[in-house]
């Protein structure tokens, strides 16, 4: 799929040796190396699961960089990168998910559309009415 994107600078790390078990909650950039169970929270926050760490967790933040073992929900409102040697296990959810060769997938997959504002009616001289039919942007001179 390509490089990887760079992340914001990291503003809290949980090294391989650490073990939370509960919720976290951050803003920022959480790079997490060690095991977690329970709940990852970030309301604008990006979270890297690295290639050491396993967690058992559902996880909902806006960016999600996936190079380790998830065992759980993932819910991104931006994006869903996972790399290998990444593994999930559940279901993601995101408006962009990326997923290289290589990773281990087992869960379902949906990418929610992108809300888009609504402009209003498109003007009358756009629109050519047949019927029940209605055909916009069509050329009239035809």
């Amino acid at each position: 799929m390509g490089k990887k994107q760079k992340a914001d600078s990291i503003t809290t790390f949980l090294g391989a040796e650490a073990t939370i078990e509960g919720v976290i909650q951050f803003k920022g950039t959480i790079r997490l190396d060690g095991r977690v169970k329970g709940k990852i929270q970030s309301d604008g926050g990006t979270v890297i699961v690295g290639e050491k760490a396993v967690i058992d967790a559902d996880i909902d933040v806006d960016v999600a960089i996936i190079m380790g073992q998830v065992n759980g929900v993932i819910d991104a409102k931006d994006r869903i990168e996972v790399y290998p040697p990444g593994s999930v296990i559940g279901d993601i959810q995101a408006p962009v998910i990326s997923i290289d060769a290589g990773v281990k997938f087992n869960g379902n997959c949906a990418m929610k559309a992108i809300p888009r504002p609504i402009t209003g009616k498109s003007p009358a001289s756009d629109v050519i009415e047949a019927g029940d039919s209605k055909i916009k942007n069509f050329p009239k001179n035809l």
